[in-house]
């Protein structure tokens, strides 16, 4: 089957009477007979060679191969309604709209500092943002679902024709609950051997470079936590359960309520901060910007 043998109204049909469960309640959304729009959908599962529904008790179940149509129609209904919302915009032809995809493992005040240049354009700009999995949001940004991914990290697997750039560049600092900071600070950092520690999981960068870093000064620490979340880390961390390090640009929201203190730097540590785009959004005002007001772009990444 070609993409030109589908057609889109039978599949909006399908769509309707699967998320209904009621091929007549279905009929009375759509202000069809029931007996017309069962005659669609069967046009429609032989276009597919595939039978979508089966009879379940006094309803309709979907078949294995409904399910998987189902789960690609509510892609292409979800982007439709997207669009129209989009191009229904009375603004669209003054404000701009971003799409961000932000790396779950990005620190959310990190996030709004990358971006912070655009939002002082004259243009008025409306951000869409959300959070996933690095590799997922650069998948995304090949399909065109984002406009650019933030990142901790300078690459990856998926993002050897993506454009990059480095926007931001922190040293990295250890803190303490007080009563931590007070059994391991004299000697600092061999003072640190054995202590308890928490880290960030083993798929962010910051994990091996503080690793590196313990390597080179002889200090051997106990890991107690590994987190996806560095915020939770920071909650662990609060609560007295073990060190941690963070950019030093998070200093004033991680020492703000005073139950952690700052106890020393990891000497030569930075966590540097990633913009990733595909080179055809360069177009976009916003995008233009960010990347062209940053000296440490490249254009030809390798995995």
């Amino acid at each position: 089957m070609k993409l030109t043998d589908l057609n889109f109204h039978h599949l909006r049909y399908f769509w309707m009477v699967a998320n209904t469960g009621s091929l007549t309640a279905a009929a009375e959304r759509l202000g069809l007979r029931a007996q017309t729009l069962s005659s669609q959908i069967t046009q429609l599962e032989q276009t597919l060679g595939r039978a979508l529904f089966q009879p379940v008790g006094r309803g309709l179940g979907l078949t294995e191969a409904g399910r998987i149509a189902l789960r690609y129609a509510d892609q292409i209904f979800q982007l439709g309604e997207q669009m129209a919302e989009s191009l229904g915009d009375e603004q669209l032809d003054y404000t701009l709209r971003l799409s961000v995809g932000i790396a779950d493992a990005l620190p959310k005040t990190v996030s709004f500092h990358m971006i912070e240049p655009i939002l002082g354009m004259q243009r008025p700009v409306r951000l869409v943002c959300h959070e996933g999995r690095f590799e997922a949001l650069c998948s995304e940004l090949v399909q065109h679902s984002v406009d650019v991914v933030l990142a901790e990290r300078p690459g990856g697997q998926g993002t050897a024709h993506l454009q990059v750039a480095k926007l931001l560049t922190y040293p990295v600092r250890i803190f303490a609950s007080p009563d931590l900071k007070q059994k391991y600070a004299a000697n600092f950092p061999q003072s640190l051997q054995h202590a308890p520690f928490l880290m960030p999981s083993r798929n962010n960068v910051l994990r091996l470079k503080l690793e590196h870093w313990l390597e080179s000064v002889g200090v051997e620490v106990t890991v107690v936590g590994e987190f996806d979340d560095l915020a939770l880390l920071e909650t662990f961390g609060r609560a007295g359960l073990g060190l941690f390090a963070v950019p030093a640009m998070l200093i004033e929201d991680v020492v703000r309520d005073h139950t952690v203190v700052h106890m020393g730097d990891a000497q030569g540590v930075v966590e540097d901060f990633f913009a990733f785009t595909h080179p055809r959004n360069l177009n976009h005002p916003a995008l233009k910007l960010l990347f062209d007001i940053n000296p440490n772009t490249n254009p030809n990444r390798s995995d």
